[in-house]
């Protein structure tokens, strides 16, 4: 099958592309690098492999490639609230309106698209919710973003659904090691200070999260392109039951496996406030399961933060 991945040189698409191109499909990557690109150097030699630097901005050049293959896998984005409330409009005009225009011109192209949205989209469940049921989402609980990032997934989300051929996923917290590194994702972060750092302050501790491990969230997209006749239409929320946990829990997981020093602070808070759990009966009950833990996902987090480095230039130590 003849795939576009945008944003393919990303977080996920490092991890995504080989997937795919070890499943012997034609894989064409649309990304601007903004973050570099060489966790795809090594498939430059592939014959079913091709890269165009290029914006999703650029509509008309897009809708060119998204029509010159078969199905679109959309993953380019300005990701997390950090980095959208740095440079919000570069956030609205990429993950929004681009996001909306692809939509419009899939539609009227008949292209079937998988769009990477966020669990992000639940935001915080209301106080008063919170003692019934519905502190648990599902794909039918009322989204409420709380941040830029999840408005404009959410604005864009319903754009794909609005067309009646696409697949969204809700992603969990994504965690885990990818050539494309990002150290933002709560646990990686939590990770890598732990390691590094030796010490770690968590604020507003009981909040709970829901997580998935990268490799699972390839799995998804490998497992939707084989049934994606039965999934279109509808959101789907990705990650695992088990993997419900609160920002407490996490930092103790990590704590027995690294000797650091850890405060939770009860003044402060964390401006990505999400605090929900999640139900993915939906797409388990399609046959997809997540199949790496927490622990597992730890194990190799503590293993990869003793080769990175973040330097600054302006310290002495």
């Amino acid at each position: 099958m003849k795939i576009l991945v945008t944003g393919g040189a990303g977080y996920i698409g490092s991890i995504l592309v080989p997937a795919l191109l070890s499943e012997r499909h034609h894989v064409t990557v649309l990304d601007n690098l903004m973050y570099g690109g060489n966790s795809l150097i090594p498939y430059f030699i592939k014959k079913n492999f091709t890269f165009i630097k290029g914006d999703i901005r650029d509509y008309n050049f897009t809708q060119d490639l998204m029509n010159r293959n078969e199905i679109t896998i959309h993953l380019a984005a300005i990701v997390g609230y950090p980095a959208c409330k740095k440079n919000e409009a570069l956030a609205i005009a990429v993950n929004e309106m681009a996001s909306i225009e692809m939509a419009r011109f899939s539609i009227a192209a008949h292209i079937p698209i998988i769009f990477g949205s966020t669990g992000s989209n639940y935001g915080s469940i209301p106080n008063s919710d919170k003692i019934s049921t519905s502190a648990t989402c599902t794909e039918e609980t009322p989204l409420n973003p709380i941040s830029l990032y999840g408005v404009t997934k959410t604005n864009a989300e319903k754009a794909f659904l609005d067309t009646g051929n696409s697949v969204c996923f809700r992603f969990a917290t994504a965690f885990g090691a990818s050539p494309r590194m990002r150290l933002d994702l709560l646990i990686n972060d939590f990770v890598y200070k732990a390691v590094r750092n030796k010490h770690l302050i968590v604020y507003e501790k009981g909040f709970k999260r829901t997580f998935i491990h990268i490799t699972d969230i390839v799995r998804a997209f490998l497992f939707t392109i084989d049934r994606f006749k039965y999934m279109v239409g509808k959101p789907y929320n990705v990650g695992d039951n088990s993997m419900n946990y609160t920002k407490e829990e996490i930092a103790l997981k990590i704590k027995e496996k690294v000797d650091y020093y850890l405060h939770f602070a009860e003044i402060g808070t964390d401006e990505d406030k999400r605090d929900y759990e999640v139900s993915y009966e939906r797409i388990r009950e399609l046959g997809f399961k997540a199949e790496t833990t927490i622990d597992e996902g730890i194990d190799e987090l503590i293993k990869i933060s003793q080769i990175l480095e973040i330097k600054n230039p302006y310290s002495n130590i």
